[in-house]
């Protein structure tokens, strides 16, 4: 049955494998089930139900992923979303959360609506080539900087100088720096399983280090109170005039983050043809839109499509078998929230770091002696981590790549839909 649902032969990958794969991306995106609901609390949503509804969200969506798609995609809250709907929308526009939900599911069902109509595919293949890989790199240099974040290796520094480098006296950096070495020795020696067996020594060594607790017990029984968030959202509310710029703001970034994930972990896996496209992209886009639908629905932010997926790619996750073992990780964790927690930033960092170290290598593949290709791919390239916005470092990307295609004359290269796009992007930069 698994065979002939995912056909595993003929991507070349057995069923230990992607179970392996998904474990290791559940490992590394885990921490959304206390992220999300501690960022949303601030927007007045109960936090305890929020963290059933969390998880809840993600294992529905990404099942529905890989089982639609098979694609070994997981999905989850997005980080950056979540705070952008805590602070921007309920904080900075004076709304209710169920409010602001409602935007969320405005934002889902229009770019459900794109996806059917073939616009959002149509985007993605008329992306060059160049810029495609650049995502793919910058997202992997996004990735390394989170977990060198989450591992305590680099710390906020002073105003002059944003970033800085930790102290190697605190036990979580010990932990990031052995779960660090030994991965990349797994890797080196090319044992299967090298990411999760990293997530899990690291996790192992925080226990007595102080950087992780042990649960005081193993269970928690979700009961009808858990559920309170679920089907709150104001739709009526949402569509106020006030709030359109609001519900494009969200519609750029949720569009155009999935897309760079999709691109980057496709290229990561050998996905993408020839001309830099996913198969079957269609499904992977209408099944990330309906994450949008259902994580407003469920009150926990939009839902979108991970970069911690390209974790499991690393460790040979080929299909949607992959995320079919994340989503029941994630409705699992339902019912084993005090087990989940254990698992600290310290001790995943080393993953995120490896994955970005992975990921980087299609860098090599930019024409870097094309300055009107080179240029716009390296601005991509590294202002996706150093603005903490893969959205935004696309959109200047693209906005580059038309005006210098344009001001050396080969406008006439460039696709209408880049056009179209860049403008729009220009746009919600002001907005």
């Amino acid at each position: 049955m698994l065979e002939r649902l995912f056909r595993l032969k003929e991507n070349r990958t057995d069923v230990r494998t992607e179970v392996i794969a998904g474990l290791a991306t559940f490992m590394t995106m885990s921490y959304i089930i206390f992220v999300n609901p501690s960022i949303l609390e601030a927007a007045g949503v109960p936090k305890g139900p929020a963290i059933v509804a969390t998880a809840l969200a993600a294992g529905i969506t990404t099942l529905f992923m890989g089982v639609y798609s098979n694609y070994p995609f997981a999905m989850a809250s997005g980080m950056g979303l979540n705070a952008a709907l805590a602070f921007g929308l309920v904080k900075g526009l004076g709304i209710s959360w169920q409010v602001a939900m409602g935007v969320v599911v405005v934002e889902g069902l229009v770019v459900a609506a794109l996806v059917l109509t073939r616009v959002r595919e149509a985007v993605m293949n008329a992306i060059p080539l160049s810029l495609k890989r650049a995502i793919g790199a910058g997202i992997g240099l996004f990735i390394a900087f989170i977990g060198l974040q989450l591992g305590g290796i680099v710390v906020q520094g002073p105003p002059e100088t944003l970033v800085t480098f930790g102290t190697f006296t605190e036990p979580p950096v010990w932990v990031a720096v052995f779960g660090l070495l030994l991965t990349a020795f797994l890797l080196a020696r090319r044992v299967q399983g090298a990411i999760l067996i990293g997530i899990l020594a690291s996790a192992a060594l925080a226990v007595p280090l102080g950087v992780a607790r042990l649960p005081e017990g193993l269970l928690r029984l979700p009961h009808v109170g858990d559920l309170v968030t679920i089907g709150q959202f104001d739709l009526i509310g949402a569509l106020a005039p006030f709030l359109w710029a609001s519900i494009f703001a969200f519609l750029i970034t949720d569009f155009f983050d999935t897309m760079g994930t999709v691109v980057a972990i496709g290229g990561e896996a050998g996905f993408l043809d020839e001309r830099g496209r996913l198969p079957r992209l269609k499904n992977v886009l209408f099944a990330d839109s309906m994450g949008a639908i259902i994580g407003g629905a469920f009150g926990v932010s939009s839902v979108t499509t991970y970069i911690e997926s390209a974790a499991g790619v690393a460790e040979g996750g080929r299909t949607g078998l992959t995320s079919v073992v994340v989503a029941v990780m994630f409705l699992l964790a339902v019912f084993f929230v005090p087990v989940v927690g254990i698992v600290p930033a310290a001790a995943t960092a080393p993953a995120l770091i490896v994955v970005g170290f992975l990921m980087m290598t299609v860098a090599r593949e930019i024409p870097w002696n094309e300055v009107d290709e080179a240029l716009p791919a390296f601005l991509t390239l590294v202002t996706i981590p150093l603005t903490f916005s893969i959205a935004r470092g696309i959109g200047y990307g693209f906005v580059s790549y038309v005006l210098i295609k344009l001001f050396t004359g080969k406008g006439r290269e460039v696709h209408p839909f880049m056009w179209l796009v860049a403008a729009g992007f220009l746009v919600s930069f002001f907005l």
